[in-house]
């Protein structure tokens, strides 16, 4: 029996002849447990007389039979073919009787008997090589040839004597009546216009009229049918079922053809099976004449009806040969066992396939559908069940822990096949052989001289070459392997190869073969080249193995660039050997011996080049890393399986394709990682270089992984490497203002030439109508000022404002301005710091001003303080997009009169509750205007931008802004970080800005910020100091000082010359040089430049 001992599952004896409890040492040391202190059992004698030695007493061992713990003394010795023997010591203790009979084990209990029943495991062997085979035939072991039936276990087993199931006997019971109404009963819809359809009975043999008088009488005694008066009628017909009796079915072709389809779909087979992986425990349940447990809708009930030579009948239950009945039973037991799906249970319409890792949890998942068979009064028949089965038959497949292999009842078909005589014939054959080409290496390749017969006005000439490729397909069938159920997580390898005639693939886990696959080349696709044809293997088996290669597929595209690696004909032996030319012996020995040469070199390659590990020294590197192998059990076994691309180096390193495999060593994977990242032969690269450029040297699994997640934690990338994706924060729009002139925005023109004594311009904007005032002011002009003149150009004309966005110009921070605007009720709303986006539409309409003052002083010249008033009066007059209007209609209700327009516009006779009535008609229109603009201006902007969010206790760096205008430095220190801190997140201000925690030294700082000013930090040190600039400015900008001037020249222009310096710049403790103009330097620098040309 298999029992756990020590907490893992052990081969266990029952020996009343043994007077002591034995374990094995290798499974001891597998368990953990140990000898107590001063326990020696001394020698042991064996039943043939012989003498074991013992390695000690381990005392109270907990082992578990029927979730019961039983403690046992085991003397540790090398006993054979058991784990674990249990002696009349224990076996006394606990009165334990052998029912030796039936297989069981009893337990006589205070609390009542305990029966386990054991299982007969379904084969003792051992699996060896043929070479192993061949050695032990010489030393004089004997040989048997023997031939193993499968058989269903259920047929002529007592149900008392099958654990769990003994429970359960009402749901094996023999159905004797109608079924239970169900909330979902099967209906028959027809396609609109239909008729009924009836058809004359066929002509039966007499013993077929017979079993049909018999069967009859026995669905009328069940209530399954009923006698009928229906206008439908379908002549009946008897298949012969697996086990030799008749299965009565009604031939519903007629009914069939008008019915409209259910698409409800059946799982594919090569899926269920793949959900068995790890499974060492089987049962199977059949339920009986499952269709006949589900009742019909009672309006459908006479689409039923068929007629017989002994009357005229009706099913009241789902008969066999509708076309919906396998959609709606596996719909039924989906419903049914849905918790269970693919969990432990597999379903193929009436087949129920339960599956476990443990003998345990096989009690108890087959104890759960069990339960749920007789919640829902399913009936199953018993003689048609296996329980407790390692290996088990499965919809045409044997499956068992190994994998799945061919069902050898099924291929019984295949191998006494007749040689086909008519296209149709091969057509059947290549059906029923192609349901398992997945065992076949180079199916297709072998069924093409067949497979040309079937075409189109071909004539069927059965040649030579037609008979070899029926007989090995043939015989390939009759001896496939095992194929092994892939384990996710774990990596695939898929080798293909292409010729003239078709592609093969192979895929591949631990070098075991998952599946084979293979097609022919179909027409024009044999003319292309061979580059195109291996191409175009790999991409099918990228294609039909999708749902194994899914995640693999982006690995493989971005691990090798969409290059591929090539296997030589002869070493590709695991693919379809198509066309594939031989080689002469003699090259092959040299290419071996040159291969292993190559890999000589290339291990000492690796200990000899630096790889950017300059601070290890290699050697040491390397022997670290060969004792770290030693340890790793995994790498170990996989180095023994054949044909593993694991192997071991003349020095004993384990390599993988020539690269050195790294086993699971953390400290030594991150000692590799950092070196290969910060040194002074990498420089900080990024993942996907630095992933290249260590895979050619090394290997172990997640290696991509590992090598992202250390570039993303690192402090230094973090703090200056540019960002080169999208910016942060989707667009986040300002609500609509109600009425005009209600919510305002402003800001300033500078930097430019005085004019009029002005040197700046005060731009306003109303954000609902886009009219715009703009006041020539001087750069110097105070809050004071530029309040009075608020009151006497904007409130003066539009009242006051209910809110104001504008920048953080000191003006507007001031206390002053606050108390002024507080004072009228107006609420003022600043943008966020370094983030100028906030006030969007101030900053566009100043784009346009610019612009019209350009033109306006080209065209014309002058001063532009002259041309201010034209230029608003122009803008207020040009149509906007955004309102469908210009901001002078949108503003007053009407167009304006210009010089191009000498029509009476203004001279409307509107009165009264008309003009207000087109007005707010005006307003309506102005706001649904903005609304479908806005949304068109986010879904632009939100296409070049992302959802980025933190949350509060996050740790971020922050963006080290360079601004325009007359504030940035004249030099920008390209050296410099590009971000700074990381500084803690306290709070969420809006959906787009963060406060954060500054240093004192950035007391002085607004401490708000957008989205798209922030990067998370990653590095996984809390403590980690965060890096600020000591000249950082509040502008976020580290200022350059000059040093001295290098060198001087002229840029000859057409009418004059621009003297120009090139200056040599310390840029925070690191020098630059660039070529500024001399006056913008004299302007800037008047001190030191004046000291410059002293010297």
């Amino acid at each position: 029996m298999t029992l756990l001992v020590g907490g893992f599952e052990s081969h266990v004896l029952f020996d009343s002849g043994a007077s002591n409890c034995f374990i094995t040492p290798e499974r001891a040391e597998k368990s953990g447990i140990r000898s107590s202190a001063g326990e020696s059992a001394g020698m042991v004698k064996v039943a043939g007389g012989g003498f074991l030695s013992t390695l000690g007493r381990a005392r109270g061992v907990e082992i578990e039979i029927a979730g019961q713990s039983m403690p046992a003394d085991l003397v540790i010795s090398p006993v054979e073919l058991y784990d674990v023997i249990l002696g009349m010591d224990w076996l006394s203790h606990y009165r334990v009787h052998l029912d030796c009979y039936r297989g069981r084990v009893v337990f006589e209990r205070d609390a009542g008997r305990l029966v386990y029943q054991g299982v007969r495991p379904t084969s003792g062997s051992i699996v060896i090589s043929a070479i192993q085979a061949e050695q032990l035939l010489v030393r004089g072991c004997e040989a048997y040839l023997a031939t193993i039936s499968m058989s269903e276990s259920g047929a002529g087993v007592v149900m008392g004597d099958i654990e769990v199931v003994q429970d359960f006997e009402d749901v094996f019971q023999s159905l004797k009546g109608l079924p239970p109404s169900r909330s979902d009963p099967f209906t028959i819809e027809l396609e609109p216009g239909t008729a009924p359809i009836s058809k004359t009975p066929y002509r039966m043999a007499p013993a077929e009229l017979a079993e049909l008088k018999k069967q009859i009488e026995d669905l009328l005694s069940k209530g399954f049918i009923r006698p009928s008066v229906s206008p439908w009628g379908a002549p009946v017909l008897f298949v012969k079922k697996k086990d030799g009796s008749f299965r009565l079915c009604i031939d519903y072709r007629g009914l069939n053809r008008v019915t409209v389809k259910n698409r409800y779909p059946l799982p594919r087979i090569d899926e269920l099976l793949d959900q068995l992986r790890g499974a060492t425990w089987f049962s199977k349940i059949d339920l009986a004449s499952g269709y006949h447990q589900i009742p019909i809708d009672e309006a459908d009930v006479r689409k039923t009806a068929f007629r017989t030579r002994y009357g005229h009948f009706e099913f009241v239950v789902m008969p066999f040969g509708l076309t919906n009945a396998p959609a709606a039973f596996m719909r039924l037991m989906n419903d049914v066992f849905r918790e269970y799906l693919d969990v432990f249970v597999i379903i193929f319409i009436d087949d129920i396939l339960v599956y476990s890792r443990s003998q345990e949890e096989h009690a108890t998942h087959l104890r759960l559908v069990l339960e749920k068979l007789r919640e829902q009064k399913l009936f199953a028949k018993l003689s048609k069940c296996s329980f407790w089965q390692r290996e088990m038959g499965f919809l045409g497949h044997i499956v068992s822990a190994e994998g799945v292999s061919v069902d050898p009842a099924k291929i019984e078909a295949i191998r006494d096949w007749p040689r086909p005589s008519s296209a149709t014939e091969i057509r059947s054959f290549l059906g029923l052989a192609g349901y398992y080409r997945r065992f076949v290496k180079g199916f297709a390749t072998m069924a093409q001289p067949m497979t040309k017969l079937t075409g189109k006005d071909v004539p069927f000439v059965w040649s030579a070459e037609c008979e070899e490729s029926f007989s090995q397909l043939k015989e390939m069938l009759t001896t496939t392997p095992v194929l092994a159920l892939p384990e996710p997580g774990k990596p695939y390898m898929v080798y293909t190869d292409a010729s003239g005639i078709g592609l093969g693939c192979v895929l591949m886990q631990e070098g075991r073969v998952i599946a084979y696959a293979s097609r022919q080349w179909q027409g024009s696709e044999r003319n292309r080249p061979t580059h195109d044809l291996e191409l175009g293997a790999v991409i099918f088996a990228l294609k039909i193995w999708r749902s194994y290669l899914l995640d693999a597929l982006v690995e493989f595209l971005a691990d090798y660039q969409v290059s591929i690696n090539y296997h030589p004909g002869k070493a590709n032996l695991v693919a379809d050997a198509l066309s594939r030319r031989r080689y002469d012996s003699a090259v092959e020995r040299d290419v071996e011996s040159l291969v292993g040469e190559i890999s000589t070199l290339r291990l000492c390659a690796i200990s000899q080049e630096p790889l950017g590990l300059e601070a290890v020294d290699q050697a040491d590197l390397l022997s670290r890393i060969r004792v770290a192998q030693q340890s790793d059990q995994s790498l170990l076994d996989a180095t023994r399986v054949t044909g593993s691309e694991y192997e071991v180096s003349a020095n004993g390193t384990i390599l993988v394709r020539g690269r050195v495999c790294v086993p699971k060593d953390v400290e030594l994977r991150h000692q590799i990682l950092g070196e290969a990242h910060a040194s002074k032969f990498s420089i900080h690269p990024g993942a996907t270089k630095m992933y290249h450029d260590l895979k050619r040297y090394y290997h172990w699994v997640g290696m991509k992984r590992d090598v992202a997640d250390w570039v993303a934690k690192c402090n230094t990338c973090a703090l200056v490497k540019a960002e080169h994706q999208v910016p942060g924060g989707l667009l986040q729009s300002l609500p609509i203002p109600e009425w005009k002139w209600d919510r305002i925005t402003m800001d300033f023109v500078v930097g430019l030439p005085v004019s009029r004594t002005f040197d700046a311009i005060w731009v306003i904007v109303d954000r609902l109508t886009k009219s715009a005032h703009f006041l020539a002011i001087k750069k110097t002009d105070g809050a004071a000022v530029l309040a009075r003149k608020f009151v006497r150009e904007i409130v003066r004309l539009h009242g006051v404002p209910a809110s104001i966005v504008s920048d953080r110009d000191p003006r507007f921070t001031s206390e002053f301005w606050r108390a002024f605007q507080a004072e009228m009720g107006t609420k003022v709303h600043l943008s966020t710091a370094y983030h100028p986006q906030t006030d969007g539409q101030s900053e566009r309409t100043i784009q346009t001003l610019e612009d019209l003052l350009r033109m306006c002083v080209l065209d014309w010249g002058g001063h532009w303080a002259d041309h201010l008033s034209l230029v608003e009066f122009a803008y207020n007059n040009s149509f906007q997009a955004s309102i469908g209007m210009a901001p002078f209609e949108a503003l007053y209700g009407r167009p304006c009169r210009t010089p191009l327009c000498w029509t009476q516009v203004g001279e409307r006779s509107m009165y009264g509750a008309t003009y207000v009535q087109e007005t707010t008609e005006k307003v309506r229109v102005v706001r649904l205007n903005m609304k479908e603009a806005q949304d068109r201006q986010k879904s632009y902007a939100d296409r070049r931008r992302r959802e980025l969010e933190f949350q509060v206790g996050d740790r971020v760096y922050l963006k080290m802004a360079m601004l325009r205008g007359p504030n940035r430095s004249i030099a920008e220190n390209k050296l410099s970080p590009r971000f700074m801190g990381p500084f803690p997140v306290v709070e969420r201000v809006g959906p787009l800005a963060y406060r954060l925690e500054l240093p004192e030294i950035m007391k002085a700082f607004h401490k708000v910020f957008h989205v798209s000013m922030l990067r998370k930090c990653l590095h996984p040190t809390e403590e980690l100091v965060a890096r600020i600039p000591e000249d950082l400015q509040p502008d976020l900008t580290v200022p350059a000082v000059p040093m001295r001037i290098l060198e001087r020249r002229e840029k000859v222009l057409r009418n004059k010359r621009i003297p120009l310096l090139r200056i040599l710049w310390d840029c925070s403790g690191s020098t630059e040089e660039t070529w500024e103009p001399e006056a913008k330097m004299k302007l800037k620098f008047r001190k030191w430049f004046d000291k410059q040309v002293e010297e």
